[in-house]
């Protein structure tokens, strides 16, 4: 069951490979020639994920990643009552517009969903809450830090830079860390 999902959307979804984040100002170092597309694809694949781990850490949302339709407006849920500053975030750092940029939100959210029922081995909510817990440590690292979605998803450890370092003595706190996080997470909209 291990997958680099970051990876795997973004392949499956044809973007260009993300950058990790430079360790001393925790951004991308993005030329100003490149596509607006290269921009979008940084901001949004990590923002889903990030956004579906949180999403998934209620039962009831671990459940509806299991089983609701996949045509749904995940953004809704995934990104609650903070969906438009989230979005406003992403098309402002991809020069998108917001039109451009809810349908692609969507779509990587549905490839993402897919993946992660195509790799479980049985209908398992926790199945599905290891597999996203376990992709957060391989997201931090190309997550750009100026946009904040820590903030706007009420959670200071995902714009922290000590979840987005990597190596042997990082991946050892990120195991520690990991073994003690839980759900802080109060209500969760579930699609039908």
């Amino acid at each position: 069951m291990s997958i680099n999902l970051l990876q795997t959307v973004q392949q499956n979804l044809g973007y260009s490979p993300l950058q990790k984040i430079d360790a001393n100002t925790q951004e991308v170092i993005i030329d100003k020639n490149e596509p607006t597309e290269k921009r979008f694809s940084q901001a949004a694949i990590p923002v889903v994920l990030v956004a579906l781990y949180k999403y998934s850490l209620p039962d009831e949302g671990a459940k509806a990643i299991l089983d609701a339709d996949l045509d749904s407006d995940w953004t809704e849920f995934i990104f609650s009552d903070q969906k438009e500053k989230i979005i406003e975030k992403i098309s402002a750092y991809s020069g998108h517009t917001e039109e451009f940029t809810i349908p692609k939100l969507n779509a990587i959210v549905e490839e993402a969903i897919r993946i992660i029922r195509e790799q479980l081995t049985k209908d398992s909510i926790e199945d599905v809450k290891n597999i996203l817990a376990a992709s957060r440590n391989d997201v931090l690292p190309y997550l750009p830090a100026s946009m904040q979605i820590g903030t706007l998803l009420n959670d200071n450890t995902i714009d922290d830079r000590t979840n987005k370092m990597n190596g042997p003595v990082s991946s050892l706190m990120h195991a520690i860390g990991g073994s003690f996080s839980g759900s802080d997470s109060d209500e969760t909209t579930i699609p039908k």
